[in-house]
């Protein structure tokens, strides 16, 4: 458990770093381009913060209150941080109108190209570590926290564009770069608000992984059949529920066995969390 805490205090210190640095060569220049990178920088460490303490958490034993364990404020907390970043996206996007609407205009200089070059580097490399932890864990929080990390790579790639196409004469530039990056940032949030709203909800599982958990309980001996399969998620774990069927001539014993290994089999896959196995008699029950 303690590899999922990694990527979360990687994107901490590293945005914490970049954020001062943009915000005050942003200032320093008025260019509301980096002030809103820098902004979004600032966003990624107080998800993070969040992000920390859902893991936390989630991670909780179950108890009387949550007999099924706290997994569902992973997925939670992942939604709110999508609801967190469309109120980032709007405050960039009306700032960047209004610098247009008004004409504002700033003189862009290497400095300001140099931190957006290493805005890029340093976000898109965090994004990439994120991610490979959270699919690694099956962490939505973590996941989340890197599709963050890669909207604002993105958007620095759109301040860079942004300044150097000012700095060609273009005097719009530094405004346009801010409503892009508010773009990306609506896009981003919905794409995260979406996914953890099924995960909220009890949505199924793909049909792919409905097959493949009724191939491994037909892979154990003595099981006949399957039927009445029901699988939904609890937070980013799925629960599945199913009937499998088995020869009159077993024992009750022998059938309890084959149930303890479907649900074995079948626990086995990464995304599930526990399984339920009712056992009927071939022929004989239902």
């Amino acid at each position: 458990m303690r590899d999922v805490y990694k990527p979360i205090w990687v994107s901490i210190v590293g945005n914490v770093l970049l954020a001062l640095i943009k915000i005050i060569v942003g200032l320093w220049y008025s260019s509301i381009a980096i002030i809103s990178d820098g902004v979004h920088s600032l966003s990624d460490v107080v998800t993070s913060v969040i992000g920390y303490f859902g893991i936390k958490l989630a991670s909780k034993p179950p108890d009387k209150d949550h007999p099924f364990g706290h997994s569902r404020f992973e997925p939670l907390v992942a939604f709110l941080i999508g609801e967190g970043l469309v109120i980032v996206a709007y405050e960039i996007g009306r700032e960047a109108f209004f610098r247009m609407l008004y004409g504002s205009i700033v003189e862009v200089n290497s400095i300001m190209l140099a931190i957006t070059i290493l805005s890029i580097l340093a976000k898109e490399a965090m994004a990439r570590y994120s991610i490979h932890v959270g699919k690694k864990l099956n962490s939505q929080i973590l996941i989340a926290d890197a599709y963050h990390h890669r909207s604002d790579a993105l958007s620095s790639v759109a301040v860079f564009i942004g300044l150097g196409t000012q700095k060609l004469g273009f005097e719009y530039g530094d405004a346009l770069a801010g409503l892009v990056v508010a773009v990306f940032l609506v896009k981003v949030s919905f794409d995260i608000i979406l996914e953890n709203i099924g995960y909220l909800t009890g949505q199924a599982p793909p049909f792919e992984l409905c097959e493949e958990i009724k191939r491994r309980a037909l892979s154990v001996p003595n099981v006949l059949g399957v039927h009445d399969l029901r699988a939904h998620y609890v937070g980013s774990r799925l629960h599945v529920e199913l009937h499998i069927e088995v020869p009159p001539e077993l024992t009750l014993k022998e059938a309890h066995d084959i149930s303890e290994d479907v649900k074995r089999r079948i626990e086995e896959i990464p995304e599930v969390d526990r399984v339920f196995v009712h056992v009927d008699i071939k022929g004989v029950t239902k």
